[in-house]
């Protein structure tokens, strides 16, 4: 096993840190895109070829899906900042072993969250007062989705991997195939078998499937220090017990977070099926929006924790900086088109005229907030990369849950309007980022605990 990096691998703690920043999200953003699009492949396609239960069906599992898989994509955060910061400082024997500590864990993980996923998904579709007319489509899409979520979470620590060694070019290139695979067994399975939901769910476990396997071959073919070598597959206690320092609050965060959207979800289902399809096209039109905003939020964390792991605060603080500026630019450029053709956006998932004009109106009033967003996942992230994830997540989780069930408590009790209740969501952001703004003036990336 070569001591020498992968020339595919990429060092943050030297050059031009706007460079490096740009050229490390850059395939990080299209790789999430593809994932997105096939992702939202599914939803065009139910909500043209089936029905639009069918589409509301999908569209309110996001937040289901989330709660159970945002618990694991924490821990995979904690991991990638601990190889992060093996690889920054060079050590090729903390590597090797967090490499092969993430795996096992993975595995034995993946049992974990398919059982957790069958068991508590009628439980969740309850609780959102889940319409009787979409209730069969969401249960069966959830059911097939849960048996099958193996292989995302084998995809997403493996790339995780790959990251945090500064690769994000090989996770484009598998998600570039799976996604044009989904598209393939959607169209497949929904227009030539008439699956209907049942089948969009199977096109979407078999392309995570493909994008795993692919991942691991890749992990398993490397020549450098990271290589993933099977009989060496074991949990190291005290790798592990960082990995869950880090990513367990983390992963908390987003899980209780996307839990309390099953109760934002209920106050939105509470309009009607229309409106639920119109929240659906808006959900996933924000998660493309989201995308490089996200991006340039994971370089900041591989950049801050190679950085930290080789000693170099000063750099880590102004990598932060520098991708602040570019978030904020980002967002600017997102808004304006997206607001002006939001129309034509919400006519890609369906031509129902009331649907249309939920998601229109949807789309036109969250666009604005964005720009709170690229503070909060620039500051969160940036401090997860130093290892201090208790912060973001206890930020994050009085933005995201505490206000926003307060607020969304009040506004159905006096107003019950729409409107009012949809703020719920940008209201939250621009609460976390005046706090993490604060947090981060005050404290910086300062670590009491060294990884």
């Amino acid at each position: 096993m070569s001591s020498t990096p992968s020339p595919k691998s990429q060092k943050m703690t030297e050059g031009n840190i706007t460079k490096l920043l740009i050229t490390f999200a850059l395939p990080l953003f299209v790789g999430n895109l593809f994932q997105q699009f096939y992702n939202t492949v599914d939803s065009i396609v139910v909500g043209n070829f089936v029905s639009k239960t069918a589409l509301a069906a999908v569209g309110s599992t996001d937040c289901i899906i989330n709660t159970i898989i945002g618990f694991f994509t924490g821990l995979s955060t904690g991991a990638g900042v601990v190889i992060a910061h093996s690889f920054g400082s060079g050590n090729d024997k903390a590597l090797h072993r967090a490499v092969h500590t993430t795996i096992a864990l993975t595995l034995v993980l993946s049992v974990v969250f398919t059982i957790a996923g069958l068991l508590l998904s009628p439980v969740f579709l309850q609780l959102m007062d889940t319409p009787e007319d979409v209730l069969p489509e969401a249960s069966q899409y959830l059911r097939i989705y849960f048996a099958g979520i193996s292989g995302l979470m084998l995809y997403n620590m493996g790339s995780g991997i790959l990251r945090a060694v500064g690769d994000s070019r090989r996770p484009l290139y598998i998600l570039m195939v799976c996604a044009l695979g989904n598209i393939f067994f959607d169209l497949l399975f929904v227009i030539v078998f008439h699956a209907g939901v049942e089948g969009v769910a199977y096109a979407t476990i078999l392309s995570q499937w493909i994008s795993a396997i692919l991942v691991l071959v890749i992990l398993t073919r490397e020549k450098s220090s990271y290589r993933l070598i099977w009989k060496d597959l074991h949990i190291h206690k005290g790798t592990a017990m960082s990995i869950f320092r880090i990513g367990f609050p983390a992963g908390l965060q987003i899980a209780v977070t996307s839990f309390s959207n099953v109760f934002v979800q209920s106050y939105i289902n509470h309009f009607g099926s229309s409106c639920m399809a119109g929240w659906t096209t808006y959900g996933k039109l924000d998660k493309f929006c989201l995308l490089p905003i996200q991006s340039i939020g994971l370089a900041v964390t591989t950049f801050v924790g190679q950085n930290l792991g080789a000693d170099n605060m000063k750099r880590a603080r102004k990598g932060t900086t520098v991708a602040l500026f570019i978030s904020i630019a980002t967002a600017l450029i997102l808004m304006a088109p997206v607001i002006i053709f939001a129309p034509f956006l919400a006519s890609l998932f369906t031509n129902e005229p009331e649907v249309l004009t939920y998601g229109i109106h949807f789309i036109r009033l969250m666009m604005p907030f964005y720009l709170a967003i690229s503070f909060n996942q620039i500051f969160a992230n940036a401090l997860r990369g130093a290892g201090n994830s208790v912060t973001p997540m206890v930020i994050m989780m009085g933005s995201f849950i505490v206000f926003r069930q307060i607020y969304l408590y009040f506004i159905s009790k006096y107003f019950n309007n729409i409107t009012a209740t949809a703020l719920g969501y940008p209201l939250g952001w621009v609460l976390c980022s005046i706090l993490l703004i604060i947090y981060y003036w005050k404290v910086g990336l300062n670590v009491k605990k060294k990884i």
